[in-house]
């Protein structure tokens, strides 16, 4: 993959209501997000997703997600393969429970102690899950506590798609609206470089467009007029802003 987007690991979580498993994985999902790796996560809203939000899709496309539900169900890592890719890495709160010969979590909303420790548990494992996606070893320090309070880590709390979001352009291409990911970065990190709209250029930032989406062979032709459309309006509203 390019470097044009900054690597970071999506945390997609339960979000059953019926068993305590279901809260410790929320839980723990965000003391992971807040705490624990906050400069490498983000969180990805299942519901959303699942309904086809389409910036938490794209992210989930191009970078590694780890998913963690609460029961054998596995909603969360079947929704996300199934929308998007396999998942790098999945855990299941109550198979973790077990494997640590823990008591079960009781209280879908306050939990009892067992249920707490369960919460340290499981976000102590998805860290470590969360490092391995990235190929860290070792880990990464938690941060200070003035750290934990910095504009994105209010960020999470306060957003539905908690800024995982990859932006998604709509164009009409061949009679049909499509769907691409990433165009403005793409298009941006182009024109901070000084290309221009020569044929090397339009060459070059083609296949790069076709790094982070899929292009149909028999399509290519009119995907590449519309994107080289669509970066000659962005080039023109560049020099108008």
């Amino acid at each position: 993959m390019s470097d044009l987007l900054e690597r970071k690991v999506g945390i997609v979580s339960c979000s059953g209501e019926e068993l305590a498993e279901g809260t410790v994985a929320r839980l723990a999902a965000l003391k992971v997000l807040n705490e624990l790796r906050p400069r490498d996560t983000v969180t990805i809203c299942l519901p959303l997703f699942l309904a086809g939000g389409a910036g938490d899709r794209a992210f989930a496309k191009l970078h590694p997600t780890v998913t963690v539900d609460g029961c054998d169900l596995r909603c969360a890592a079947h929704g996300t393969e199934k929308y998007s890719s396999k998942p790098a890495a999945s855990l299941v709160v109550n198979d973790l429970v077990a494997e640590c010969g823990l008591a079960r979590p009781e209280g879908r909303r306050r939990l009892n102690a067992a249920g707490q420790k369960a919460v340290e548990v499981t976000a102590e494992r998805l860290a470590a899950l969360v490092d391995q996606a990235l190929g860290k070893e070792g880990g990464t320090a938690p941060p200070s506590e003035a750290a934990a309070h910095e504009p994105d880590a209010e960020q999470r709390k306060a957003t539905c798609a908690c800024g995982s979001g990859v932006p998604v352009t709509k164009l009409s291409i061949g009679g049909q609206t499509v769907e691409l990911v990433a165009l403005p970065l793409i298009f941006r990190q182009f024109r901070e470089t000084g290309r221009g709209l020569d044929e090397e250029s339009k060459r070059e930032l083609f296949e790069t467009v076709k790094i982070y989406n899929a292009v149909p062979p028999e399509g290519e032709s009119s995907y590449r007029e519309a994107v080289l459309r669509e970066y000659a309006a962005f080039c023109q509203k560049e020099k108008q802003a």
